[in-house]
């Protein structure tokens, strides 16, 4: 659930069936801004957030908020300014005090990611309130949603759907059109068993012949969709040990998420990390998606299953997270909260930190984070008492090419 692609990539991509999370691209690719335009200074990132200001000022202050910093309030104000009168939000409005009309690219994956922050941060009822009611005007028939409203439901713009909603205080299950849910949209996409090693997973979205095609994208969004989970959350407490993909005639919701789950660990049994599905990137990992699929792995109690994933995203995450920026950090805080992994030693750095370093300075230090090792624990306990192309590249960032957790650089999947 999660958007991680560049956009001048995916502006070239042809649209399929998505973030979040928006999918998955080198980061590298994104376009800086132009000398002209200055970046907001409440925003994290330096490069071009035209397609992905939103989704990953979400994820950052998410991320911050998961570990205990207290963001910087002109960044909060940054998100809570770009909402439009309807509750809805668009990637990236550069005059966020001009109106917003029928040519403002409003989105559920940034609006559900601007949920799920501003509800963890706390005093934002009423635009969290704003956004879920708009986010409930826009629901699909079958109980899904899609990138932008009367889209087809796909799985990563559900799921990040049910994450804002639960983050909201909602439940899922009560969201309904035409007598469907949220999870009634998963349902139809999860594919059934066919033997050990195969099917479990879910597609994004059918493909012109109503066929379902599994991708580990959408899959890793599901599977926290099916749980009723958001962006953040810890390891199930479920056993896993011996677990075969379950074929039943008609499958719940947590049934469907324990199969998606089987389907990520047999995709990473053979390499710690997800390859990507981009053109041109044969073999080449996918480390916003891997992130992705730590967290769905824990979420659903695969915790010894997601080690090795996380170990390699600890020795190899540096170059990507570096160029693909704020969204990247957050992915990885996400992955290692999930886990019960100490995101100020992610394989010997400090994460929380080096989000920080993308945005403006917080209100409140991170003493935690500054101290010197000898002095890191005692600080710790200090702190804790004080506590056209738009229509593209929107489809693309859920799916990616046919992949979608909207927002590697789940909504730009960075839905990476």
């Amino acid at each position: 659930m999660i958007v991680r692609r560049s956009a001048a990539v995916l502006a070239t991509t042809a649209v399929i069936g998505t973030a979040f999370a928006p999918a998955a691209l080198a980061a590298d690719s994104s376009p800086s801004p132009s000398a002209s335009q200055a970046m907001p200074s409440g925003l994290y990132g330096s490069t071009d957030p035209t397609y992905d200001g939103v989704w990953r000022q979400s994820l950052a202050l998410l991320a911050q908020d998961t570990v205990g910093v207290e963001p910087a309030a002109k960044a909060v104000d940054w998100l809570t300014g770009q909402q439009c009168a309807s509750g809805a939000f668009a990637p990236y409005r550069a005059d966020a005090t001009a109106k917003c009309d029928a040519k403002t690219m409003v989105d559920t994956n940034n609006t559900a990611a601007a949920v799920q922050a501003l509800a963890a941060l706390g005093g934002h009822d009423a635009e969290t309130g704003k956004a879920v009611a708009w986010l409930k005007s826009v629901q699909n028939k079958d109980g899904g949603w899609g990138y932008v409203a009367g889209g087809a439901s796909d799985a990563n713009s559900t799921s990040v759907v049910i994450g804002a909603l639960a983050a909201a205080g909602e439940k899922p299950a009560d969201v309904s059109q035409g007598g469907k849910s949220p999870y009634d949209a998963l349902m139809t996409l999860s594919i059934a068993c066919a033997g050990e090693g195969s099917g479990g997973g879910f597609a994004f979205q059918p493909d012109k012949k109503g066929k379902l095609a599994a991708n580990a994208d959408a899959t890793a969004a599901a599977v926290l969709g099916s749980l009723g989970k958001g962006f953040v959350t810890t390891a199930g407490k479920t056993t896993t040990s011996g677990y075969v993909c379950g074929a039943t005639e008609k499958l719940t919701p947590a049934e469907a998420a324990r199969n998606g789950a089987s389907y990520l660990s047999n995709a990473l049994n053979g390499t710690p990390y997800l390859k990507s599905a981009m053109p041109g990137a044969k073999d080449q990992p996918d480390y916003g998606n891997t992130a992705d699929a730590v967290v769905a792995l824990a979420a659903d109690g695969w915790t010894e299953d997601a080690q090795k994933p996380l170990a390699w995203l600890e020795k190899n995450y540096g170059a990507w997270a570096a160029k693909a920026g704020p969204a990247a950090y957050a992915q990885l805080i996400f992955a290692a909260h999930a886990t019960g992994t100490d995101p100020r030693d992610f394989g010997g750095a400090d994460l929380v930190k080096q989000l920080g370093a993308t945005g403006p300075a917080t209100d409140a230090s991170d003493h935690s984070a500054a101290a010197s090792d000898e002095k890191k624990d005692e600080k710790k306990k200090d702190d804790d008492k004080g506590l056209g192309v738009w229509w593209i590249v929107g489809v693309g960032l859920v799916a990616g090419i046919g992949i979608g957790f909207l927002i590697s650089g789940r909504n730009k999947k960075q839905q990476l």
